[in-house]
């Protein structure tokens, strides 16, 4: 089944949000889960995306993606009316909604996708949303109208004061945590920032969620490549997450295994760009 780009939208330099005919994921998806795209065919990289909308009227999925390898950057080339090769899901467990009172919400630059859906279901259940968004800078900041619409407070933090607040989020974090002690933290971006962001929360006992961005394959618990250790036990992102508690999540493992696939992926995109140069096809 051949999924048919109908929008497409970049908003930074290297991030893009396509909206794609998806009818049964986009009835079936609930905040927090993701869909695994082939670009092309059967025999496309396995790509996980967080589902960043769902309009079932129309029978629509939203993703939004970064250009950063050989796959995204491909699909980053793609068209309106194009369409991409196969869509699965929705897959992972799904954000557990309840009102719990003060939600603090944390994005890191294209963690601000996944992010948005969950804000905007705790918002809806009732709690008083803080939003903490950031990135390197000004170019890199995504979806603030968006989170402006539906924070009760928002924050913007840039690493070097080009916009909003010169800083990174553990600053304005801590303030938070300092002052109103939130029920509920929700962290997602870079794994270093969540990582941080958890050591913040922690002295404060402020229970804080993170949602993992790992390598993937079958997006079943089959391949094992998104195994991470939390709480001293072997968990797979795909099936048991991609939400888990923060605290327990052994961070210093999942970047040591992150980076044993840049090389590989690094090699894959010069590739590629090497074939876009010289108009070639992916298998010549």
């Amino acid at each position: 089944m051949q999924h048919k780009i109908l929008c497409k939208e970049q908003l930074s330099e290297n991030v893009f949000r396509i909206e794609v005919e998806a009818a049964l994921i986009a009835r079936a998806r609930k905040p927090g889960q993701f869909v695994i795209v082939g670009v092309a065919d059967e025999y496309s990289e396995r790509i996980p995306l967080t589902i960043a909308g769902a309009h079932p009227d129309k029978g629509t999925i939203e993703l939004i993606f970064q250009r950063v390898g050989k796959s995204t950057a491909e699909m980053a080339d793609m068209n309106e009316g194009d369409s991409l090769g196969y869509i699965v899901g929705p897959l992972g467990q799904p954000t557990h909604v309840a009102k719990v009172g003060t939600v603090v919400c944390v994005g890191g630059g294209i963690g601000n996708a996944p992010l948005l859906p969950i804000a905007t279901a705790m918002k809806e259940a009732g709690n008083k949303i803080i939003s903490i968004i950031g990135a390197r800078d000004k170019g890199l900041i995504i979806l603030e109208k968006e989170f402006a619409a539906i924070s009760d407070e928002l924050i913007v933090v840039t690493d070097d004061g080009s916009y909003g607040r010169k800083g990174l989020v553990t600053e304005p974090l801590a303030e938070i945590c300092e002052s109103v002690k939130p029920d509920l933290a929700i962290v997602i971006g870079p794994t270093i920032m969540m990582k941080f962001c958890c050591k913040t929360t922690e002295p404060f006992g402020v229970h804080t969620l993170v949602s993992l961005n790992t390598i993937m394959v079958d997006g079943t618990g089959m391949c094992g490549g998104c195994r991470v250790e939390v709480g001293g036990e072997t968990k797979f992102v795909c099936v048991d997450g991609p939400e888990f508690d923060g605290h327990k999540v052994d961070f210093d493992q999942m970047m040591r295994r992150l980076g044993a696939y840049k090389v590989q992926e690094q090699k894959a995109l010069e590739e590629y760009k090497h074939k876009c140069r010289f108009g070639l096809k992916n298998n010549e």
